[in-house]
């Protein structure tokens, strides 16, 4: 079978497309049969070495949807032919995987395969920023970076949900649009633009209860500056630099709180992931949570996918199609 592989660290063109051994289900595993897969900032910032990956060869993707073709033993969570979606395992740029079976989540009978990969890892990843950091409440006051990447729209959607009041920083007036469509109150394009001086003006210099940040080194220590009494920086990404050196006196300046969250701390067990995907699956299918693909690639050009997202050139998720 087909699948993506890298043999070092480096720039999109160490994305190999090559043949590979098929996979087998071993004990509590599936094989699913892929039909779309994800691509997410997580598998940039692995192949250019700021998480860098456990071995080489190594299978880029952390999300993806499908068919489960073979179980193994002890598996009860899917059996053979169950339409299926994961996320938070290794290795999806590929034409076929084995995956863990506690991570396998059907989904919906109507629910089309590209919807399904577009959905768990950013939906499921949103959902807890949104409602498992902290309490928010209608009338608080948060700031989201990158409103306009799929992360972005989703997050501004769900805070909407809980009536929160939304900034949001975009490169582009387009973005600034597409952003205001998910229901930001406040855009603010970063490129001509101050955002620590635009929350101070907007807020009374009261600051935010939240900033959720996936940029990292260029917004981190601004962003402290943009929050109120006892509000939450919540760095969950570090797609502009790796935050390296933390200054713990910045804390002190309204009893802040600094959180590094990761997905699957906040879905260790199934019952908790199914609770989230669950949600999650729900609200998209409904058309309460609205999903925006903004660029869909065979597997082949996976390259090209990373070039785009790495320039951040796309707006919305990108998806690859095996095949």
């Amino acid at each position: 079978m087909k699948a993506i592989r890298a043999y070092e660290i480096g720039g999109p063109e160490v994305l190999k497309l090559e043949d590979v051994p098929e996979p087998t289900a071993g004990p509590g595993e599936a094989v699913v049969e892929i039909r779309s897969i994800g691509v997410n900032y997580t598998d940039v910032s692995s192949r250019k070495g700021t998480n860098v990956p456990a071995s080489f060869p190594w299978t880029p993707g952390r999300e993806a949807c499908g068919v489960v073709t073979a179980i193994g033993e002890g598996v009860t969570e899917v059996v053979v032919g169950d339409r299926v979606a994961y996320a938070m395992h290794t290795g999806s740029y590929a034409e076929r995987q084995a995956v863990p079976s506690w991570l396998l989540i059907r989904i919906p009978d109507s629910m089309d395969f590209a919807t399904g990969s577009a959905s768990l890892l950013q939906g499921m990843t949103a959902h807890f920023l949104v409602f498992g950091i902290t309490r928010l409440n209608p009338g608080d006051r948060v700031l989201v970076h990158a409103g306009a990447g799929g992360m972005g729209l989703l997050l501004i959607q769900l805070l909407k949900r809980l009536g929160v009041h939304v900034f949001t920083t975009v490169s582009t007036d387009a973005k600034a649009e597409m952003a205001k469509q998910a229901g930001a109150d406040q855009t603010i394009l970063y490129t001509q633009q101050d955002f620590e001086e635009e929350i101070r003006k907007a807020t009374d210099g009261q600051g935010v209860t939240m900033v959720l940040d996936a940029v990292g080194q260029t917004t981190f220590e601004k962003g402290f500056k943009c929050l109120g009494l006892r509000g939450y920086m919540v760095l969950y990404g570090q797609a502009g630099g790796a935050v390296t050196d933390t200054n713990t006196q910045a804390l002190q300046n309204g009893s802040l709180y600094l959180t590094r969250p990761s997905l699957g701390d906040y879905t260790a067990t199934r019952d908790e992931l199914l609770g989230r995907a669950e949600e999650v699956l729900g609200w998209v299918q409904s058309g309460e949570l609205k999903l925006h693909i903004g660029l869909t690639l065979p597997l082949s050009e996976a390259v090209e996918a990373h070039r785009q997202l790495e320039g951040r050139e796309t707006v919305g998720k990108i998806l690859l199609t095996p095949g």
